[in-house]
């Protein structure tokens, strides 16, 4: 099932999107042609994966023809230019529909384009569609959207993860080259493991996250899934720099991240944090993070084992600030101001409550009584306030870390993809698929996810950790990896 090169039946979609662009550049083939691969590619393989939520045709080939255009006037934008891409569905795009994955957005076309998605547009990319994930992005495994489960091309009875499952699905079964996801506890990190490609969650604020629907405001960053470290560098470059409508976004000016990719890491320290290794790792995953271990000592690195013992604490802290700010930003889907309203009922608090009630499923109804419970008055310094304060220890805790090493590697899950159905009757062995990726969102660090070897036939994934604005320092750790190894050359057989 798996294949180790781009000639895997998928010909030009197979390729990286820097090698597609290459071709681009010479002339041997168009934006159009590599669109209509690629849509060619959507309709082999989607009615067995399910990566896309809604897919624009007639829109992607005006913007492929605008990018030929262009490139023949002489005015590549950019990396991207010409290159097809999706955007997670909780992403706004102007005059296409944006769902979040829920009932409760069925009939929302947004008036305007998410920073990312303007930066994609200006940069010349080629929007394909909008990607399924999790209703507004609470998951770990994309069952929980309203349309559907979206399948792991590796094993389509297993789960691609979440809640960007969609996005990663899309990239591993080359139906885009680059994706958009968001990362609130690891959304980006976990599915890319799981599928087997590279999935990055910038610094908090490089991103703007102006126009994403908000889950958790203080931990949402918006990111690139890729099939190798390069295209990752590029599309940060891309979608990264300020934008004054996102008071979070950091008033840094715009980098070339294509520039830390030396390939060289020698010298260089890493920390190999014990408490990562938790208990219910898979063998196979606990085998391939050692194994990666040796190749990064073998490229000249420092590894040294290090504790972080308030990584213990991270799951209950994010579980209670995530859910609490998910109550607050979706209390404003009453039917009246926001949301698909339920009118033919007696009263206007009915409207309410059968908005939400058929609006909203079953998980994003969890996490909202979570978090409206720990916000209650007598609950809230018990709870809320206690975790922010544990939070606080976190990013201090991190901080001091990096004092000492330029960056940290884990594995990103602690299990390879699990079998669809197998944990949607028990939220809690759900959310500890994330165990390896909270404690990034807590303290708004750069984390990257690439392929890290294979357990049973499935992809395992390898994270990077770095210091905030240490985006740099995890790409250029991440590349000199991959390129020591062939993990993220392999494809699978879908």
């Amino acid at each position: 099932m798996v294949n180790s090169g781009v000639d895997s039946g998928t010909g030009l979609t197979g390729l990286t999107a820097h090698e597609a662009q290459a071709l681009l550049s010479s002339g041997a083939v168009s934006s159009v042609e590599l669109t209509e691969a690629v849509l060619a590619r959507v309709d082999q393989v989607e009615p067995q994966i399910h990566s896309y939520i809604t897919v624009t045709r007639e829109r992607a080939f005006e913007a492929a023809v605008a990018a030929d255009e262009a490139r023949s006037a002489g005015n590549v934008s950019g990396p991207l230019t010409g290159i097809p891409v999706m955007v997670k569905d909780n992403l706004s795009t102007e005059g296409v529909a944006t769902t979040a994955g829920s009932r409760m957005l069925l009939n929302y076309t947004p008036p305007y384009d998410a920073h990312v998605v303007e930066q994609l547009r200006a940069g010349g990319a080629v929007i394909i569609g909008k990607g399924n994930l999790d209703e507004f992005a609470m998951g770990s495994s994309t069952e929980h959207s309203a349309f559907g489960a979206t399948n792991n091309p590796w094993d389509i009875d297993r789960v691609p993860g979440g809640s960007s499952g969609g996005p990663a699905a899309g990239v591993a079964a080359s139906e885009c080259f680059i994706s958009l996801g968001s990362d609130t506890g690891g959304s980006i990190r976990q599915p890319a493991a799981l599928c087997g490609i590279v999935g990055m969650k910038p610094t908090y604020g490089l991103v703007s996250r102006y126009g994403l629907i908000a889950f958790g405001s203080s931990l949402d960053q918006v990111g690139p899934f890729a099939r190798d470290v390069r295209d990752s560098a590029d599309t940060l470059s891309v979608i990264s720099g300020h934008d004054r409508r996102d008071s979070t976004s950091l008033d840094a000016p715009a980098q070339d991240f294509s520039s830390s990719l030396t390939g060289d890491i020698s010298g260089m320290k890493l920390g190999v944090p014990r408490e990562y290794l938790v208990d219910g790792m898979e063998p196979g995953v606990k085998a391939a993070f050692e194994k990666s271990l040796e190749t990064l000592e073998g490229l000249g690195a420092t590894l040294e084992e290090v504790s972080l013992p308030l990584t213990d604490q991270a799951l209950a802290v994010y579980y209670i600030i995530a859910p609490s700010e998910a109550s607050a930003n979706l209390a404003r889907y009453d039917g009246f101001k926001y949301g698909n309203a339920v009118n033919d009922v007696p009263t206007a608090w009915d409207v309410m409550d059968q908005t939400r009630e058929q609006g909203f499923g079953p998980e994003v109804k969890r996490r909202i009584l979570i978090g409206a419970y720990a916000l209650s008055a007598g609950y809230y310094d018990a709870y809320y306030k206690k975790a922010q304060q544990v939070r606080t220890l976190i990013r201090r805790e991190f901080a001091q870390t990096f004092e000492k090493f330029d960056a940290l590697v884990t594995p990103t899950s602690p299990t390879v993809a699990f079998k669809s159905g197998e944990k949607m009757d028990d939220p809690v062995a759900m959310y500890l698929s994330d165990v390896c990726t909270i404690p990034v969102n807590i303290a708004g660090l750069p984390a990257i996810s690439v392929p890290g070897g294979m357990s049973e036939g499935l992809p395992v994934g390898l994270q990077f950790i770095g210091p905030q604005m240490g985006d740099g320092t995890v790409l250029r750790v991440a590349h000199a990896y991959e390129q020591a190894t062939e993990w993220h050359k392999l494809k699978p057989g879908i």
